[in-house]
């Protein structure tokens, strides 16, 4: 049995999710919308995802550094 590990550990934590996924897309400018985003280019999508490790790295090590 495939188990899926996209899933969230915190299910509640899906809409915090969405948000920063949509507030960094728009950082890199990429134009997503909610819903269906098929019609975005591997390298948009992967900028958006490269983008936000970068940003929960960044959180990561200035929580660890205070």
């Amino acid at each position: 049995m495939a188990r899926n590990s996209n899933r969230l550990v915190n299910p509640s934590a899906r809409e915090a999710m969405n948000r920063f996924k949509m507030e960094t897309a728009n950082e890199v400018g990429v134009n997503l919308k909610q819903g269906y985003n098929g019609d975005i280019t591997a390298r948009e999508a992967g900028s958006i995802g490269g983008q936000m490790v970068k940003k929960m790295i960044k959180a990561y090590e200035d929580s660890v550094s205070t």
